[in-house]
């Protein structure tokens, strides 16, 4: 008699968006990144034509670079993820509580609601549109 097992490992948590393999890893990485002020990493994430959406209204690639420097991310967390791919494109929308400042004043506790448009291009992963919004 053959006995046959199977060591099934456990898919670890990307570190580095060379390490994403789908929506959920990339938008991990990238609050990483934002907390860790990693800002060289996360301009090359935004893509030249990026377009973001919030509260406030809207926001070009600058403007949104220039609002996450004054960020100081101590801690966040991610829930009701939901991914959905089309070819070269992630949708990524989930809810995320944020803990930490922004230009000196807290950043919102509530839970926000958001929305991140992942797409495949020459240089990697590019987000090219994100949306915000508050219940």
């Amino acid at each position: 008699m053959l006995g046959l097992a199977c060591t099934i490992a456990k898919e670890h948590p990307a570190r580095n968006f060379a390490e994403a393999t789908g929506g959920e890893s990339l938008e991990r990485v990238f609050w990483k990144e934002m907390q860790a002020g990693n800002w060289t990493e996360i301009e090359r994430t935004l893509a030249s034509n990026y377009m973001g959406m919030t509260p406030a209204g809207s926001l070009d690639r600058a403007a949104t670079l220039e609002q996450y420097r004054q960020w100081k991310l101590a801690d966040f967390a991610i829930g009701d993820l939901k991914t959905e791919m089309n070819g070269p494109t992630f949708v990524v929308t989930y809810t995320i509580t944020l803990n930490g400042t922004a230009a000196g004043q807290p950043l919102p506790s509530a839970p926000q609601h958001m929305m991140t448009v992942w797409q495949q291009q020459k240089k990697g992963w590019m987000v090219i549109a994100h949306s915000v919004a508050q219940p």
